[in-house]
């Protein structure tokens, strides 16, 4: 059963694991999807399904997914999900590493492409969309100036706020509520930086 909780990744060859471009998408898709087989993730990722039977045993075996209850009558395929609601990666479990230090940094740029991509994708297909979708996607940029301790509040609220609806959105749908429910991305970056 998929933990409730965050998952605080600390160690090098998780970080190394879910830093590989494939893998990340792979966890989106299947964070997505809740549960799903290699072939079903195969189809959204345009890989061969040996390909991406590989990289799921291999987040697997770092505990990032975890097999879930069979779906279908096959029982040959395996069914997979996430084992947790989430991961994060803090700064405080770095320091001094800088093994770690490289890791977390390749990740945040593997995210970060997959996100832009994301984005694009959306503004190249915008007009696909309903016009109450494109009136209801978000675009901004906030330029304030906080201190550290700040934007550590910041961050927290914005994060309760957005927990607090996706699980409100999660509840729904267990409950049979999927009418006009689409999946929505929220990127949110908040960092310092020099003019």
């Amino acid at each position: 059963m998929t933990s409730s909780e965050n998952r605080r990744i600390t160690d090098l060859g998780t970080l190394k694991a879910i830093s590989h471009p494939l893998r990340m998408r792979l966890y989106r898709a299947l964070f997505v999807a809740r549960t799903a087989t290699a072939s079903q993730l195969a189809e959204q990722v345009d890989e061969a399904v040996s390909l991406v039977s590989y990289h799921l045993r291999k987040l697997a075996e770092h505990g990032l997914i975890e097999e879930a209850e069979t779906q279908s009558s096959d029982g040959r395929e395996r069914w997979w999900q996430p084992s947790s609601y989430g991961f994060s990666v803090q700064e405080e479990d770095l320091r001094d590493a800088p093994e770690l230090l490289a890791a977390s940094a390749t990740l945040g740029r593997t995210i970060n492409q997959q996100r832009a991509e994301l984005h694009s994708r959306f503004l190249d297909e915008r007009l696909t969309w309903s016009s109450e979708w494109r009136a209801a996607s978000v675009s901004s940029e906030w330029l304030p100036r906080l201190t550290a301790a700040e934007l550590t509040a910041l961050g927290g609220e914005l994060e309760a706020v957005l927990q607090k609806y996706d699980q409100r959105a999660r509840a729904a749908e267990e409950a049979g509520d999927t009418e006009g429910r689409e999946n929505v991305a929220v990127h949110l970056h908040a960092f310092p930086y020099h003019s």
